[in-house]
Formats: C-alpha cells, structure tokens, sequence
C-alpha cells in the first residue's frame, strides 16, 4: 500500500497527533510500502513531521475550496503512484472530493471522522459525504456513526475504529512533585487536574462549578487546568466571579504532558459530547484514576466502576460527589489503575489501533483494486 495522509488543520489537537501516531506504526510495522503526509504548510502537524523525518509535503492552503491545493493533491498523488487517500479533517475532505471531481483523482478516498456533529445541514455536506470516491467513513466511536446517519445514504460506509496513544510515549507513572513545586502547592493536597482546549464542548463551566461543591466540602485540594483555547478568559472570569482564584490553577497550553500528567491524583472530565477523549488513554498510561462524563464516546473509553467512574453531564453536584468517594477510597483508586492500563493494551495501543486501521484501508483497496 502507497497511502497518503492529508489535512490542512493547523491546530495540534488529538486527531493530528493520531496521523503521527499512525504515520510510524505503518513504518514500524511494515504494514505500507511507503507513505506521505500531505498538510497545511504553516501548521503545528508540518512542523513536527518535519521534525521526526517523515516524508511531509506542506503546501499552501487559502481555504476548504482552495483549488491550487486540490490540483497539487492530485498531482502528488500521480507522481507518488498513490494507492489510497486518509482525510483527516472536514476542509481536507472538501480539497480531496475537488481533487476528484475537477482533476481527475480517481484513487479511493477514505475519511476519518472524530466529530459528533450532523453534517446534514446544507446540500454541499451531504452531497460530499455521499460523494462516489468518498469509499469508507472510519469513525473513532459509535455515537459517531449514530450522527452521520443523517446524511450518509450508504450506511455500509460506516465503521468504527477507536482512539489510539502511544504507552511508550507516557512510561511515567510515579509522581516527582513538578507541579506543586511550580506552583507552590503544600505536599499534603491533592491535584485534581483536568486536560482541554477552552472549547464549548468541553464544558469547564462544569468543571469549576464541580470545584465549587469540592471546595464547599473542605476537599483538600488543588485544581489544575492545562491548555488553551478561545473560551478561557471566560473561564477565568468565572473563577474569578466565584472566587476561586486562589483553587483554581491556570497552567496554560504545555507540551511536556506525559511529564505533568502523572503529577494528578484524579482526573476529572466533564467533556458534554465527546467523540473518546483520547486524553482519557494518555491518564491510563500514567495510571491516574478518572471521573468523567457519560456523555458521547466517553463510555466507550471509561467502564463504570471497572475502569473508573461516570458523572452525569453537566451535573456539579453529581461530579463533586464522584470526586469525593474516588478520593477518599485507596483501593477502588488501585483497581481503576490497574483495570485501566489492562484494557488501555487491549484496546487502543498504536499497534493495536493501527492494524485495525490497515485492514479497513487494505479492505477498500480489495474491493475497487
């Protein structure tokens, strides 16, 4: 198989990090012949496969409709005897469907959907996603699929490969006191952290409202946010507004995540319509127990009671009293590390995720070969 990647997001997200992931399990596996990421030129995705030697070629990318780019996809495609085409993300596949229809790009297409979200809503979506070459929709989870249905005619299309990490990437698993020395936290409270971009879905008005009720409760803890995103000076003035500046801790967009992860005694998600929450892997790597949402993909990743706990969305109260029992029992803490990095392996490891994810690609190629 001759497969190229393609996006043009320039944000670095969860999904971009998949593409790297799935990038070298393909090499390290042998599962392709050889392979190409095809991106955005100014985007993080560029940058880093740059960094790690893989074969990228960034080109410019004026808009989902940008036709140049469209050309020059087809064009890389005939020089590089391309087999398949794995889109990324919505304005790659609007490029990909354009390659088709105005140059002649006649390779399958094959999409990749992370994003619970209809799709139905004008005749230009529906119709690319229906689009002929468009061969396979692969969707990280169920609910996924369930919202697709809206719009895609051929449900067959439809298939479901999870979330993948990469547990070598996250081998820390003891605590060494990095963040309470950063930000001057006393040794006996715990960290209550949580890892999100400041996007409405995500809901971190939960989150702090969640806080809230814990602080009430005289939990002795500290709460860290990491990331970034368009909603945070929001959320800081909700802080602020409850008074819970000197609780809540913002620690910014970082990428040293699998030093600080393990740093949290709990991790709380209150994620409202999550397609996995591949961050909630990244937690059982580094064998910190959960409270998240049941909401979206989410029980898909966490098992009640098995893995770790569910709280109902948007629901403060309901969370602060997950936190609470979880916190205050040592040993349902142990079985929830121990069960969650057993089925983290099982499930939703690069090698894992990878070969299911080839033999979807090489079934499309079967079939229209």
């Amino acid at each position: 198989m001759r497969l190229i990647q393609v996006t043009v997001s320039k944000v670095w997200r969860g999904h971009e990090q998949k593409i790297i992931y799935l990038y070298e399990a393909f090499r390290d596996l042998g599962y392709v012949e050889d392979q190409w990421i095809v991106c955005a030129k100014n985007s993080e995705i560029y940058e880093i496969a740059t960094q790690k030697n893989m074969q990228v070629i960034g080109l410019e990318c004026k808009s989902e409709y940008d036709l140049k780019f469209a050309k020059s996809l087809k064009q890389i495609a005939d020089k590089n005897k391309a087999d398949i085409v794995f889109i990324h993300n919505s304005h790659s596949h609007t490029l990909s469907v354009l390659a088709s229809v105005f140059y002649g790009l006649k390779i399958p297409l094959v999409l990749c959907r992370t994003l619970i979200k209809r799709v139905d809503t004008n005749f230009f979506r529906k119709w690319k996603y229906n689009y002929k070459g468009i061969k396979k929709i692969i969707c990280v989870s169920y609910p996924v699929v369930d919202v697709l249905k809206y719009a895609v005619k051929d449900e067959s299309k439809l298939c479901v490969v999870g979330s993948v990490t990469d547990i070598n990437k996250f081998t820390k698993q003891e605590k060494t006191g990095v963040l309470h020395k950063e930000f001057h936290i006393p040794r006996d409270y715990k960290i209550v952290g949580n890892i999100a971009a400041f996007t409405g879905f995500k809901d971190h008005v939960t989150w702090v409202n969640a806080v809230e009720e814990l602080v009430k409760r005289k939990i002795k803890a500290k709460y860290i946010l990491i990331g970034d995103g368009e909603l945070e000076q929001d959320i800081r003035d909700l802080v602020a507004q409850k008074g819970l500046e000197e609780h809540i801790i913002f620690a910014g967009f970082r990428k040293n995540i699998p030093e600080l992860l393990p740093e949290f005694d709990l991790f709380m998600f209150t994620s409202n319509n999550e397609p996995t929450g591949g961050v909630l892997l990244e937690a059982y790597a580094c064998k910190v127990p959960i409270v998240a949402a049941d909401a979206g993909g989410i029980p898909e990743v966490v098992v009640e009671n098995e893995t770790g706990l569910l709280a109902k969305v948007g629901d403060p109260i309901d969370f602060a009293n997950k936190v609470e029992a979880l916190m205050t029992n040592s040993e349902l803490q142990d079985k929830f590390k121990q069960n969650g990095y057993q089925f983290l392996k099982e499930n939703f490891t690069k090698d894992v995720i990878s070969k299911k994810m080839f033999n979807e690609l090489q079934a499309v190629l079967d079939q229209y070969q």
